[in-house]
């Protein structure tokens, strides 16, 4: 189970500039970096709520230790379930995702099925998350520098509130981060050892 493990780090590490590209669009270069190395040990708890036409929409998503995407859909009598995708879940929407923006039908690449036209799938919604920007990372070349998925994704949240509350709490998180990191260095400075908290900083990029 090593490799899978090492995986999901290199995943993580990857999706940051997906995680920047929505969250610091109008920040300098050297900000973003400084984001991109903070980031990189966060993850992101998303909530997808699948609306009456069947499409689905970001509900929530926040930063967190570990990335989760939970699923809210209503029965037939309109009580309101919620339930964590599990990762075997994730990875057959993802590779579904794949082949779809490689065959040009996803809607987060093709401007004609975008959400204007039907809404996006969960896949697609998964893939416009943060959560998606990190455990989709392998897919990101295909996506951070489309036009199209840059306006799917922002259409992605089921209201502007949604996704401003979003960018905020993750520029926040990467604003603490960072602060955290420069404290712990100038603590531990001459001395070096420090405590438990410092030590997994001595091993970051």
């Amino acid at each position: 189970m090593k490799h899978i493990k090492r995986l999901k780090d290199i995943s993580i590490a990857s999706g940051v500039g997906a995680i920047i590209a929505f969250g610091l669009a109008g920040c300098g270069e050297s900000n973003s970096t400084n984001t991109a190395q903070t980031i990189q040990k966060q993850g992101a708890t998303v909530f997808i709520e699948k609306t009456s036409d069947g499409s689905y929409k970001i509900a929530d998503e926040f930063p967190s230790n570990d990335t989760r995407v939970f699923l809210r859909e209503s029965d037939a009598n309109g009580v309101m379930s919620e339930r964590l995708l599990s990762q075997a879940e994730i990875d057959k929407l993802l590779q579904e995702e794949n082949a779809k923006i490689d065959a040009g039908t996803s809607g987060l690449t093709n401007s004609n099925l975008s959400s204007g036209n039907g809404g996006l799938g969960l896949g697609e919604a998964i893939l416009a998350s943060a959560a998606g920007a990190i455990i989709g990372s392998w897919i990101g070349s295909k996506l951070f520098n489309n036009p199209t998925y840059q306006n799917s994704r922002q259409g992605a949240y089921n209201n502007p509130s949604t996704y401003n509350r979003s960018v905020n709490s993750f520029n926040k998180a990467s604003t603490a981060a960072s602060a955290t990191k420069a404290g712990s260095n100038a603590r531990s400075g001459f001395f070096g050892g420090g405590s438990g908290s410092g030590s997994s900083q001595a091993t970051g990029g």
